[in-house]
């Protein structure tokens, strides 16, 4: 399924976004809340690490990782590698900021996965995994038969966006949980802070919607020359 209009204005405010969202969870974790640490007395230090890691990771990287292999002016041989890696680079910040926010619980003497956000992560980190060796070995390195490549394509295309549109989603849950925490320990719920933190989870769910929407605004690929992603 394609829009039938031009993908340039939704990647230009996928990036424009992405921009904003980094800067945002940035300044949240370095101005309101300290900074970032792997080792602190201030455990709330290595929790700063979680969010920042998730949103440029996997949120952000990976977002840039689904809009590169169909829109850079590159052959295809060389979108496939630099999609692969930046969703490499996506899996790899992700899980460390999800070993982050375990370092977190652990050290504070806190359950772990007792919430949906958690739950969510699990599955979503998990799926990303899958989808990322699926993708590597069948359409990369050592590469399966045509027939599997082709029967593959749409289904991976699908899953690919259903677990990055669960990521953001989670994302959004999660800032929630935070401000949550936060508010019943004293930040104020119209406060800068609060203000702040909501308004980095809108930029997250509109930078995964200008993501999937550059997708499907593009035009069909050639699949005479390779099996690459097509439209959804």
């Amino acid at each position: 399924m394609a829009l039938g209009v031009k993908a340039l204005p939704f990647t230009f405010a996928a990036h424009v976004l992405a921009i904003a969202g980094a800067i945002m969870v940035l300044v949240w974790c370095f101005y309101f809340r300290g900074g970032l640490a792997w080792e602190a007395t201030n455990k709330s230090l290595i929790f700063n690490l979680h969010p920042v890691l998730m949103l440029i990771g996997l949120i952000i990287i990976g977002g840039e990782a689904i809009i590169s292999y169909k829109s850079l002016p590159l052959t295809k041989q060389v979108k496939k590698i630099v999609h692969m890696v930046l969703h490499a680079i996506a899996l790899i910040l992700g899980i460390i900021g999800v070993c982050a926010a375990f370092k977190y619980h652990n050290e504070s003497s806190i359950a772990n996965l007792y919430s949906l956000h958690s739950w969510l992560g699990i599955l979503v980190i998990s799926l990303y995994g899958i989808q990322w060796i699926y993708g590597f070995v069948i359409f990369f390195y050592p590469g399966g038969p045509t027939e599997i490549r082709s029967a593959s394509l749409p289904w991976h295309v699908f899953f690919g966006v259903f677990v990055y549109v669960l990521a953001v989603a989670n994302a959004a849950i999660g800032f929630l949980e935070k401000l949550t925490f936060l508010e019943t320990s004293g930040v104020a719920k119209y406060g800068s802070e609060a203000l702040l933190v909501n308004f980095t989870a809108v930029v997250t769910i509109l930078y995964g919607t200008f993501v999937i929407l550059s997708v499907l605004s593009l035009p069909p690929v050639d699949h005479h020359d390779d099996f690459s992603y097509s439209e959804i």
